[in-house]
């Protein structure tokens, strides 16, 4: 059978192809039809730029063809005689690429049901929702820390929500597009700045008592930004690097590191150190989910545009020249 898929044939190049794909799942393993597929915006633009720098992770795995994409809701079609607890019309959460079918195995780190309550267009932000849940871990706040988030994007919102639900005294924002601090201001962040990271520090002092924050966020995945991000930590705080550049080696250190003995934790994927052990991929989206079914967080509104895949050339193409009214960008199957 065939199934379309969204592949990136060369640098700035995308293209819905058709590829083979076996009739039958085999005995350990069940078959999707996908409905929903969610773009991870950074990621996918940067490997669709294909312009990282040689030494990066990025240059090590963004080959061509590349198929981007790794947030999928799709329906089960077909089981594989050895699969149990997934059953026909089951609606599953999975991490392959943009495609029309797949045969996924059981057992799996990377597949979870969708609860009955939860819809496709929240339940496709799960990975979103892990890698964002497992940079907020690691920053171990407490009960009345404030926080600085700069950057509002898909992971920049989420990590706004995820603040919100530990009780933190403010959630301080700052991205250049009114649009979205509006959007996460209604999320649950405290006050918003319009503008550059490096023009932030008044705001900062101001809802902070002057200390600055406890925890600042760069959820931009831009090298510029993290030498702005440092000197709005307090004294002791803590700069968590969520965005990933493709430029690393560009980003910079200040001497706030040193001088005021700030903590600086780089997270990537859903890795978390053994002190949290308990929290694997599958129950940090099982936990995501179960706060979507009690309404404690909201996705839906997130998602800004909705595409057929067979527009995938040009939407790749429009948002590499703007994405700044950008956030959630679905294709429908």
């Amino acid at each position: 059978m065939k199934s379309k898929t969204i592949i990136f044939t060369d640098k700035e190049q995308a293209e819905l192809i058709e590829i083979d794909l076996p009739d039958e799942p085999g005995p350990s393993e069940f078959m999707i039809r996908t409905r929903v597929t969610l773009m991870s915006m950074g990621t996918e633009l940067a490997c669709y730029r294909a312009d990282s720098e040689v030494g990066s992770h990025w240059h090590g795995w963004v080959k061509h063809p590349f198929f981007p994409g790794y947030s999928c809701v799709g329906e089960v079609i077909k089981v594989g005689v050895e699969v149990e607890n997934i059953s026909i019309g089951d609606r599953i959460f999975h991490t392959t690429s943009h495609r029309e079918y797949a045969n996924l195995p059981i057992p799996s780190d990377q597949v979870v049901k969708v609860p009955m309550e939860v819809s496709d267009d929240e339940a496709v932000w799960s990975k979103l929702a892990t890698i964002t849940q497992t940079a907020v871990r690691q920053a171990e706040h407490a009960m009345g820390d404030t926080a600085l988030v700069i950057g509002l994007g898909p992971i920049g919102q989420l990590v706004t929500q995820y603040l919100r639900l530990l009780g933190l005294s403010e959630i301080l924002v700052v991205d250049q597009v009114s649009s979205r601090i509006d959007l996460a201001l209604a999320h649950g962040a405290t006050a918003g700045f319009q503008g550059s990271a490096a023009n932030a520090k008044d705001f900062v002092l101001e809802y902070t008592d002057g200390r600055l924050a406890d925890t600042v966020y760069d959820a931009t995945g831009h090298f510029s930004v993290l030498p702005l991000a440092l000197p709005l930590a307090k004294q002791y705080g803590t700069v968590i690097l969520l965005g990933d550049s493709p430029h690393p080696s560009k980003q910079h250190l200040t001497p706030d590191l040193l001088t005021r003995q700030i903590r600086l934790i780089g997270t990537h994927n859903e890795s978390l150190p053994p002190m949290h052990s308990y929290w694997t991929p599958i129950r940090q989206q099982r936990l995501f989910l179960h706060y979507l079914k009690r309404k404690q967080m909201k996705v839906a509104d997130l998602i800004t545009h909705r595409y057929n895949p067979s527009q995938a050339s040009h939407v790749y193409q429009k948002l590499n020249q703007d994405r700044s009214n950008s956030i959630g960008i679905i294709f429908e199957w």
